[in-house]
């Protein structure tokens, strides 16, 4: 399953409480809409460190990499190339 589709569906199932996937784009910010909050952040970073086996950084806790599907699907692409 592609790193995207993971993290859709966690975000879906945890932050939206629903499996529909047309409920959330994967440009959407998260934080604009108000789905994930500082609290979700550190709880969407646990996730991606114990699902992908990435380690985020202080320095990559930015909107850049972790404020929609696709940017947090990118950083956990570009971090497990670094690996």
């Amino acid at each position: 399953m592609a790193a995207a589709t993971k993290i859709r569906a966690y975000i879906l199932e945890n932050y939206l409480f629903t499996d529909d996937e047309t409920a959330l784009d994967d440009d959407e910010s998260l934080i604009e809409r108000g789905i994930i909050d500082s609290t979700g952040i550190m709880e969407v970073i646990f996730f991606l460190e114990q699902e992908f086996g990435v380690r985020v950084d202080d320095e990559d806790m930015v909107p850049e990499n972790l404020d929609s599907v696709r940017r947090i699907a990118a950083f956990v692409e570009r971090k497990r190339a670094i690996a």
